[in-house]
């Protein structure tokens, strides 16, 4: 449910910290390798600076309202991640822009002339699921691809 769930997305909502301490909320086109999420994107980005700043930051995944059977419970996934910026020329980096190439297309091939531009790892820590009513769960495990009962939760009390 959850994999399948998370590899319906092109992008993803990216939440990070400015240099006062508050959210900034964006997107991006990310690539999923190895357990851990991708995105290329500019120095210019507000999220590149805040990246920079504060590595902690969260990724949210959630369901198109057009699509939804209830606005009140669209399914949603958020991940708590550390980032990383990678460098540009090594080995990963050429094998990461060509999977960005592979999914996101011809876009990418000017893309990747700007130098400007940066790859940054996601490497998810932990995270929630919601997948209807009474249906919230934790996300762990190893990879961080399990869904987990939530302990010492009674859910909605009338």
């Amino acid at each position: 449910m959850l994999k399948n769930f998370l590899d319906s997305f092109k992008s993803c909502v990216i939440s990070s910290l400015d240099k006062e301490g508050y959210p900034f909320s964006s997107y991006a086109p990310f690539i999923k390798n190895d357990y851990k999420y991708y995105v290329y994107i500019s120095s210019m980005a507000k999220h590149t600076q805040n990246l920079d700043l504060y590595p902690k930051a969260s990724l949210f995944f959630i369901e198109d309202e057009k699509d939804c059977e209830n606005i009140f419970a669209r399914k949603r996934v958020v991940l708590q991640i550390d980032s990383n910026k990678l460098s540009r020329n090594t080995k990963e980096f050429e094998n990461l822009i060509n999977l960005f190439e592979e999914k996101h297309g011809s876009t990418v091939s000017m893309l990747k002339q700007m130098k400007d531009f940066s790859i940054y790892e996601f490497t998810p820590i932990k995270g929630e699921a919601v997948f209807g009513f009474g249906q919230a769960y934790d996300i762990g495990g190893k990879n961080c691809e399990e869904l987990l009962d939530r302990k010492n939760t009674k859910g909605h009390q009338k």
